[in-house]
């Protein structure tokens, strides 16, 4: 998606809040977009950003292969805000002096502030900002001055205003900053002079205008499974080529209980759309025979996927492109520079190198909320914008160990049951996603006086805004007992219910 209008670089240095840093000016209808640190000074003109931000990160400036950006990026002539590690990067680059601190602050923090500048206008001199940093600056380099202070950090935010160079040693992009919101919008307004322009409505009429001048007469197929993503995905592709366009369904064997009747219904009644339903049931479950490594799993159907594709590209004929839901968290939690691939997402690092097609991933820039937004505009019913998400590789990554008939069996109906008893009780539309796990385990238990010995279902209930962090849900104990007792009482095999509290971080969202 090639989006030709104002945009903010975002570049990360490894930090555990850069995403939220794109989130909050995206929030501010500013685009954003997430670079790598060493991205060349050539490649960000070309760009021609309104502004730069540095994010945070876990190393130190001094450490041996610390991430350095090119120092040619600060004589670009572009405003920059440094935060955290950027800001002492800024500084050590610009000739200033970076030190371990005396005493290292975590945590909410008094910050005094001088409020005659652009970046904290508006905003009260004695606040609170949060901080978590062991290096800070002590000597700012030639022209900046010291614009925020606390009892600990005596130089906690710099500026050299003239060249709109900006330092904040607090992350003004976490909720514990209460005035972070204003500070990041000061940022973009004040001193990059943005114009607000990222809107939905903006974002599809150039979306389609460039899926229409990229396909340019071609057939394209469309993964549709009926999530969001997928849905959002299809109808905006079908808004730009309609005839042109062919949704394949493929039922993997891999879907919850009658997923695959509810979705071609949903669409065919409500959608002027071309789609054709693909049993692939039995050719994905042989090829996982025996699998239990977790990304075994997702390259396995990632690349069963694409040759189902290509299959039924090759009955339609003349097929070129692949529409694909992939959201930016796909791309971000699939591996960057500086952060560790967490997981492979089936619809990025999931697939073969050799697709054998050209993508096309309308919804690629966008988070979660961006999309249900994009969906509203489209017209989209709310039942599905607002479905919870499901992985591209389905109940595989929620079977722990090899996936066997009777394990899916066991699976979609406890799933079934926990998504039936949250939207009983009213609580399926407060939460981010409620599924379960199967554990491949067994327990000894006693059912009717007599002995069992079966599998233990794991409840997995978080919150989240955008899928990149989570927290566990406190849960009702009333809808966890009803949830438990149906899944007990309705499921063969199951004799134990346990309740996942653990946040993302440490752990993923799924299990797999």
């Amino acid at each position: 998606m090639n989006i030709n209008r104002e945009v903010i670089l975002i570049l990360d240095f490894g930090g555990q809040y850069t995403q939220l840093i794109a989130r909050r000016i995206r929030e501010a209808n500013v685009f954003c977009e997430i670079v790598p640190y060493n991205i060349k000074p050539d490649e960000i003109k070309a760009k021609n950003p309104k502004g730069i931000v540095l994010s945070g990160g876990p190393s130190s400036v001094y450490t041996k292969n610390a991430p350095i950006c090119d120092n040619a990026i600060f004589n670009l002539g572009y405003p920059i805000l440094g935060i955290c590690y950027g800001a002492q990067l800024m500084t050590k680059s610009l000739g200033g002096k970076v030190i371990s601190a005396p005493v290292r602050e975590y945590g909410k923090t008094e910050v005094i502030l001088n409020n005659n500048t652009p970046l904290f206008k508006g905003i009260e001199k004695e606040t609170m900002c949060w901080m978590s940093h062991t290096d800070q600056i002590e000597l700012p380099p030639a022209d900046f001055k010291v614009i925020a202070s606390t009892a600990n950090c005596p130089i906690a935010a710099i500026a050299d205003v003239d060249r709109k160079l900006y330092s904040v040693q607090f992350h003004p992009e976490v909720i514990h900053t209460p005035k972070g919101n204003e500070i990041i919008r000061n940022f973009l307004f004040e001193v990059c002079d943005c114009s607000a322009d990222w809107t939905m409505d903006s974002l599809i009429e150039q979306t389609v205008k460039e899926i229409r001048k990229k396909v340019n007469g071609h057939k394209v197929v469309c993964a549709l499974s009926g999530g969001v993503d997928s849905s959002v995905a299809a109808v905006l592709v079908n808004r730009a080529i309609h005839e042109q366009l062919v949704c394949i369904f493929v039922d993997n064997g891999l879907l919850r209980k009658n997923e695959g009747d509810i979705v071609v219904e949903t669409f065919k009644r409500n959608f002027d759309m071309n789609i054709i339903r693909v049993d692939a049931k039995d050719r994905f479950l042989e090829k996982l025979k025996g699998i239990t490594d977790p990304e075994e799993k997702r390259k396995i159907i990632g690349n069963e996927f694409i040759e189902v594709f290509k299959e039924e590209a090759k009955k339609i004929g003349g097929v070129k492109y692949l529409v694909q839901g992939t959201l930016y968290p796909d791309v971000i939690e699939s591996g960057s520079p500086v952060a560790a691939t967490i997981k492979s997402h089936h619809n990025v690092g999931g697939l073969p190198e050799d697709i054998g097609f050209e993508l096309i991933e309308p919804l690629k820039m966008l988070f979660k909320d961006e999309v249900r937004q994009v969906g509203r505009e489209l017209g989209i019913h709310e039942e599905i914008l607002n479905r919870q998400p499901f992985p591209g590789p389905g109940l595989a990554v929620r079977i722990l160990g090899e996936i066997t008939e009777e394990k899916l069996g066991i699976l979609r109906e406890a799933d079934n049951i926990v998504l039936r008893e949250m939207k009983k009780h009213g609580w399926y539309n407060r939460v981010w996603q409620s599924f379960a796990v199967l554990l491949n385990v067994k327990s000894v238990g006693v059912m009717g006086d007599e002995r069992t010995y079966e599998y233990p279902i794991i409840l997995r209930i978080v919150e989240s805004d955008d899928g990149m962090t989570a927290d566990w849900v406190r849960i009702p104990y009333d809808i966890l007992e009803d949830i438990s007792t149906s899944i007990i009482n309705e499921v063969y095999g199951v004799n134990r219910v346990l309740y996942d509290i653990t946040s993302k971080p440490p752990a993923t969202i799924e299990w797999e």
